[in-house]
């Protein structure tokens, strides 16, 4: 049974969250009863909680956060920036999306507006036109509903294990692999030693 206490044993910064605890904890237990995503093992549901805690911030994020200073988008997104270019979108969200995921994952060219349309939602970001629409399709949706869908609580768990299954994700929480999971989500291993922190206590956690 996960309990808002056996969150924030795993990771403190969960008690700053704005959302609804009490929602996610009865959404991570609808979940993990849910026989059609399969995390129903220590292992698979330490794995869950610590990708996704560390994703949103401690449960404090369902939307991907563009917000960045030039240096940042250097930093960060340096193969879409010149410096001269930083300069000139930094702090502008919107148009930092349509710039970075324009003319990728079925996402239309940076005036399109489709960046910042299907920029990252949910607890573990869904990004992408193309995803999107697999989601929605999955889900019965239109895209735009799904738009809307994933910035709710239940949306942003549900994406999540949507995800998981489209990836396999259980068969490296089988094999206790904490890299590969991250690598999956990820694409690299960004962030690997605080997911392996509350993938540790989790184990120990969650029964």
């Amino acid at each position: 049974m996960i309990t808002k206490d056996l969150l924030k044993a795993i990771n403190p910064e969960v008690s700053h969250s704005k959302l609804d605890l009490d929602q996610i904890v009865a959404g991570l237990n609808k979940l993990f009863a849910d026989e059609k995503y399969a995390i129903n093992t220590v292992n698979r549901k330490a794995g869950f909680i610590s990708q996704t805690m560390h994703e949103s911030g401690g449960y404090r994020l369902m939307v991907e956060n563009l917000n960045y200073s030039s240096k940042g988008l250097l930093a960060t997104f340096k193969k879409y920036f010149t410096p001269e270019e930083a300069e000139k979108y930094a702090r502008q969200p919107e148009r930092i999306a349509n710039r970075v995921y324009g003319n990728r994952m079925d996402n239309g060219p940076e005036a399109s507006g489709d960046g910042w349309k299907y920029r990252g939602r949910g607890f573990i970001q869904l990004t992408g036109k193309h995803n999107y629409t697999k989601f929605s399709t999955a889900i019965g949706k239109s895209t735009d509903e799904a738009v809307k869908y994933l910035e709710t609580v239940e949306g942003a768990l549900y994406s999540a294990a949507w995800y998981w299954q489209e990836r396999k994700i259980n068969k490296y929480c089988d094999e206790n692999d904490i890299v590969g999971m991250t690598k999956v989500i990820n694409g690299g291993t960004v962030g690997l030693d605080e997911r392996k922190k509350f993938y540790e206590k989790a184990q120990q956690l969650v029964k």
